[in-house]
C-alpha cells in the first residue's frame, strides 16, 4: 500500500492529514449534522431560547438538539445562560470563539455553493 508521505511530497511520515492537525481538530468540533445550523441561527440572533432554535431547525429532534448544544457549549462555541425564574428560562448565544468561527463557515458555504454549480 502507498503511504501518504509518498503521495504528497514534503509531508512528514506519520502525518495523516496534509492540512494539519489543527484543521482536523476544528472539523471534529464541527462534526454533527445540526451544529452548523445552530451556529448559523445564533450568528443571526444575539440570543435564542431552546424552543426558538427548535422552531428554526424544524427537522431536528429535541434530544439531538440538546446533544449538539451541549457539545458546542463544551467546546466553547456556545454559551448557555440559565435565568432563575419559574419556569426556568435558558438562552443560548455564541461565545467569542463562536463568533470568530462564522467567517470560516461562510467561506465553507461559498466553496460548497461553487461546487454545487458544476
Amino acid at each position: 500500500m502507498t503511504r501518504t508521505h509518498e503521495i504528497v511530497p514534503g509531508l512528514p511520515e506519520g502525518d495523516a492529514c496534509p492540512c494539519g492537525a489543527s484543521v482536523e481538530q476544528a472539523l471534529q468540533i464541527l462534526e454533527g449534522r445540526w451544529k452548523a445550523s445552530v451556529l448559523a441561527r445564533l450568528s443571526a440572533n444575539p440570543t435564542l431560547r431552546f424552543s426558538e432554535l427548535r422552531r428554526a431547525i424544524a427537522t431536528v429532534s429535541p434530544k439531538m438538539l440538546t446533544e449538539q448544544l451541549r457539545e458546542l457549549e463544551r467546546d466553547g462555541l456556545v454559551r448557555r445562560t440559565v435565568f432563575p425564574e419559574v419556569p426556568p428560562r435558558v438562552e443560548y448565544a455564541l461565545t467569542a470563539d463562536g463568533h470568530a468561527l462564522i467567517p470560516a463557515l461562510r467561506a465553507l458555504r461559498e466553496w460548497a455553493d461553487t461546487r454545487s454549480h458544476r
